[in-house]
């Protein structure tokens, strides 16, 4: 699933296109994904302007003239793709429709947006803009990690008398937003800590640190366009390519990256998830 830095990385692309911008025609194919599509989705954004695209969490918004919000999550295999406009030096031509396309929206000036999602684990919504902070799927999201209310003090509390792993507290949404589990398995190998070591447990000047390698992980992906593992792409549907710089991360039985330690990545299963660590430097 698209984490933190994939789905910045897709709102910036879809920024230049979107923002000031009008919808000329939406095209919806289908009458939902994971969940029904809110009623009459074409015809409540045909004509909108884009006023602002934000993003919480893995949740991408657009601010609609209408006084709506569109709230699109990727899902599994989610991507939205960018066409009929010039990205970098390439001009991106329309391409022939697909089976997956599932919401097309045709923007004043010739470019297009498709959303295309072959698993349909995606979900699009439309709520008042002055209750998006308020959604269901927003209201109870923490932090952003790389926003201010995201610091040392904070997290330490957070943490505090956790008995849950550390690897399952990042995880937790409602402790911080955004975070998957290629990028916390990242983290705590630069942390030195192990996932399997109790959150609550954890010396507070550990806790500290993890503040600023969570924001030096999730920039350094960001600023690679994200992780390309199976059907992420960015929205030009260039792939990203930070998992050419994974250190831990899909390497088990490999020798461990840190400098001196000599031993070997394992995987342990946490929650149906896998981690990624190595026993010998991370404690």
């Amino acid at each position: 699933m698209p984490e933190l830095p994939e789905v910045e990385t897709v709102r910036r692309g879809l920024d230049p296109v979107l923002t000031g911008q009008a919808i000329a025609r939406a095209d919806v194919r289908r009458e939902g994904l994971r969940w029904p599509f809110p009623r009459d989705l074409a015809g409540r954004l045909t004509g909108a302007k884009v006023l602002r695209l934000w993003r919480r969490s893995k949740y991408i918004l657009a601010d609609l003239s209408t006084g709506e919000t569109l709230i699109l999550h990727l899902g599994m295999s989610g991507r939205i793709l960018i066409s009929g406009t010039p990205l970098g030096k390439f001009h991106h031509s329309h391409p022939a429709p697909q089976k997956h396309d599932h919401v097309v929206l045709d923007i004043e000036g010739g470019a297009r947006v498709t959303f295309n999602d072959a698993r349909r684990f995606g979900a699009i919504d439309l709520c008042a803009t002055k209750d998006a902070e308020n959604h269901k799927l927003i209201a109870g999201l923490g932090p952003e990690p790389l926003g201010n209310t995201f610091n040392e003090s904070y997290l330490a509390e957070a943490l505090q008398a956790r008995n849950m792993p550390i690897k399952s507290a990042l995880l937790d949404q409602k402790i911080v937003a955004g975070l998957g589990n290629i990028y916390v398995c990242e983290v705590l190998f630069r942390a030195g800590i192990s996932p399997k070591r109790k959150a609550g447990r954890i010396a507070a000047g550990r806790v500290s640190d993890l503040v600023p390698i969570i924001r030096q992980v999730l920039g350094e992906a960001i600023e690679s366009g994200g992780s390309s593992l199976k059907d992420y792409r960015q929205a030009d549907g260039e792939l990203g390519y930070f998992q050419h710089s994974f250190r831990v991360y899909g390497r088990e039985g490999l020798p461990c990256l840190r400098p001196g330690c000599g031993g070997m990545v394992a995987r342990v299963v946490q929650s149906g998830r896998s981690s990624f660590y190595c026993p010998q430097c991370q404690r």
